[in-house]
């Protein structure tokens, strides 16, 4: 496991979905300019979604690592990789 952090500089409410091995599974949602800490696995897959006019949108995919309390990633800086189109 791996200490992650990540701040929502947006003002838009986040969500953010962490799906790791051996079933894990995080979703919490992050309301604007909060700091969420929280525990995963190294090869966790981190995914930050907001909610557009239609439904549900994935702005971006970290991996748990590029998120660890050291480096640490901003909503608005659009660190780490884009959801696809």
């Amino acid at each position: 496991m791996v200490g992650c952090s990540y701040r929502n500089t947006s003002d838009r409410i986040l969500i953010i979905k962490c799906c790791g091995d051996q079933h894990f599974f995080l979703e919490r949602v992050v309301f604007p300019f909060e700091l969420l800490s929280f525990q995963a696995p190294k090869q966790a897959l981190v995914e930050v979604w907001t909610h557009g006019l239609g439904g549900p949108e994935l702005i971006a995919r970290h991996g748990a690592e590029e998120l660890s309390s050291e480096e640490g990633v901003d909503a608005v800086s659009g660190a780490g990789s884009q959801a696809p189109e």
